[in-house]
């Protein structure tokens, strides 16, 4: 099994450094194109999401790679600027990093819900660029498929289970009860519709942005006002909070058009990678602006689910694991199969009759494989294999 990859995180990397290795689901699909091309590269995966952006390669046998120097390539930054900052992992270790991922184990929300649908949607991109191979492909689904078993007994710890729901319990302890607040919300993805409902819910009068060319294309928030995402400085005007969380890749609050505002809002809150609103207004006399990185949390962990997750992740690693094996394994099968009959024709060819000849190859053969294998292949192995024959012979 020779797979790699390379991780940036926010347990590593600062958001500044994060956000410049940020993508959208089409640069995503560039990405995986790009680096498919290599002749040393037979498949490649990228997760990006807003705490993370992890490249998964799988390579030909006896060839090896720098994920983190192919990735800073095909992105177009300095590779010298993210040294320190990646953690590469190559085989088992790999393996095993992409079903903690995808249980929840190193997201800043622990246990949070929406990486898992990430997971998922990153295998989805690599299929549409064409750069998922059968091993890469196999480890997404298996991983996907640990994380929806590691969630279904309950969870690691409380709430909150997502960024969106971090950031409603920080606003909750900055400005006290949100009851009759109010609050812009730029942004109408997952994440903002989760945030505006979820602040709807808290009892805040809620207004979203819609962009012009989108209207009659997206579901808002039940109870929430809408207002053109042009129009977002003037509905900021005298509002208590503001949220923002789009994915793109230009600031959607500059400084310059805040600082204009007669009666801006005090409290900022910015969920997106890239980053929406500009840094410098953290500067500005009065407000608050608060980031990803600043929702950390020190979790309260159920030791008993820990476990559980914790052997959700073990037994889906051996699961691919023994599939992988099965799968290296299938040309030396070939290989068996083709020395059998070799042999049985040599017995055939030189006079001994049919039956004779069976009965010689087959004891001959159950011999060898069994001394070469006595270390590793225990009575009940194969006893076990000697019922399926007769099982499969008497059907």
């Amino acid at each position: 099994m020779n797979i790699c990859m390379a991780g940036l995180d926010h347990s590593l990397a600062p958001i500044a450094l994060r956000e410049r290795m940020s993508f959208t689901s089409a640069g995503v699909v560039e990405v995986n194109q790009k680096i498919a091309k290599s002749p040393d590269c037979s498949g490649v995966v990228l997760l990006s999401t807003c705490n993370r952006t992890e490249l998964y390669l799988s390579l030909p046998d006896g060839r090896s790679a720098d994920p983190g120097a192919w990735l800073c390539e095909a992105a177009g930054v300095s590779s010298a600027e993210f040294t320190d900052a990646f953690v590469i992992r190559r085989g088992t270790d790999c393996a095993r990093h992409l079903m903690e991922v995808a249980c929840g184990l190193c997201s800043q929300i622990l246990g949070e819900d929406q990486i898992l649908t990430q997971v998922k949607t990153a295998v989805t991109l690599a299929r549409q660029a064409g750069s998922a191979d059968g091993v890469l492909e196999t480890l997404f689904r298996t991983a996907a498929a640990c994380g929806k078993t590691a969630r279904s007994g309950g969870r690691i710890s409380g709430v909150p289970t997502s960024v969106a729901h971090r950031a409603v319990e920080v606003l909750r302890e900055q400005m006290g009860e949100l009851a009759g607040k109010s609050a812009l919300v730029i942004g109408n993805g997952e994440m903002g519709r989760l945030s505006a409902s979820l602040l709807r819910e808290a009892g805040c009068q809620v207004t979203v942005t819609l962009r012009s060319y989108h209207h009659g294309q997206t579901v808002v928030p039940a109870g929430c006002e809408v207002v053109p995402y042009e129009a977002r400085y003037e509905a900021m005007e005298g509002m208590d909070l503001l949220l923002s969380a789009t994915t793109s890749p230009h600031y959607t609050v500059n400084l310059a058009a805040f600082a204009a505002l007669a009666r801006p809002p005090r409290m900022l809150v910015d969920l997106a990678i890239p980053r929406d609103i500009q840094p410098e207004l953290a500067q500005q006399a009065g407000v608050t602006l608060l980031n990803v990185d600043h929702l950390r949390r020190q979790d309260v962990v159920d030791a008993n689910a820990m476990k559980r997750v914790q052997a959700a992740v073990e037994e889906y690693l051996e699961r691919f694991l023994q599939w992988n094996t099965y799968r290296e394994s299938l040309p030396a099968q070939e290989e068996l199969k083709q020395a059998l009959c070799q042999r049985m024709r040599a017995y055939l060819e030189a006079g001994m009759d049919a039956e004779e000849a069976m009965e010689l190859t087959v004891e001959k053969t159950v011999e060898l494989i069994a001394g070469g294998l006595n270390d590793t292949l225990p009575a009940h192995a194969i006893r076990e294999c000697a019922a399926r024959i007769r099982q499969h012979t008497r059907a």
